[in-house]
């Protein structure tokens, strides 16, 4: 197995007085895809915005690629090549589909509007229409195909069968496993193991 590039060692995190990591750690090889599960409140999401910077960690350490990123600023950590897909979307609402991945467009890596319209077919077709305007499902297709526009070498994917249809989780199971053939690098938290698996 090759050596990790995302190493997560002995974080502990708070909100205020509230302990919510207790010396979490992981790692994640290039091209793996690693998976917190677990039920809501356990710090799945939290350990995900620890990664990110939004929550920085009080105590431990992440290093990304060999580099201590811990205490850098979100936008900071992303430039590094670490695209988030938040649990509750934050697409922008007022904008169009186009235009909220037209917004996200960085780098010349391998993912533009065309490749993530390929993965998500449904999008080509709401390229118009507002994301307000989009069932829960579009709007989480629209997320994760607005990260990948950053073009990052990481996907952390914060829950992304949340309240959705069946339906539409096993399809949006499919595109995360197509991501995961293509080679891309995933950090995963959900709380259905079959999902995961």
């Amino acid at each position: 197995m090759s050596a990790p590039i995302l190493v997560v060692d002995d974080i502990h995190t708070r909100y205020g007085l509230s302990q919510v990591l207790f010396g979490v750690s992981l790692e994640v090889a290039r091209g793996e895809c690693v998976c917190l599960i677990g039920r809501n409140g356990v710090g799945k999401s939290t350990t995900m915005r620890s990664i990110m910077g939004l929550t920085p960690a009080h105590r431990g350490r992440v290093t990304w690629k060999d580099r201590d990123i811990q205490g850098m600023a979100p936008h900071s950590i992303a430039n590094l090549g670490i695209g988030f897909v938040p649990e509750d979307r934050r697409i922008f609402a007022e904008l169009t589909v186009w235009e909220n991945l037209d917004v996200a467009a960085r780098g010349t890596g391998q993912w533009s509007a065309d490749r993530v319209y390929d993965l998500f077919p449904k999008l080509r077709e709401l390229a118009t229409r507002q994301g307000g305007h989009l069932s829960g499902g579009e709007q989480q297709m629209l997320t994760i195909a607005r990260t990948l526009m950053g073009n990052p070498e990481l996907l952390l994917l914060d829950e992304p069968s949340e309240g959705l249809a069946p339906l539409v989780v096993e399809a949006l199971r499919g595109r995360i496993g197509e991501l995961k053939r293509d080679g891309l690098t995933i950090l995963l938290a959900e709380q259905s193991v079959d999902f995961c698996l």
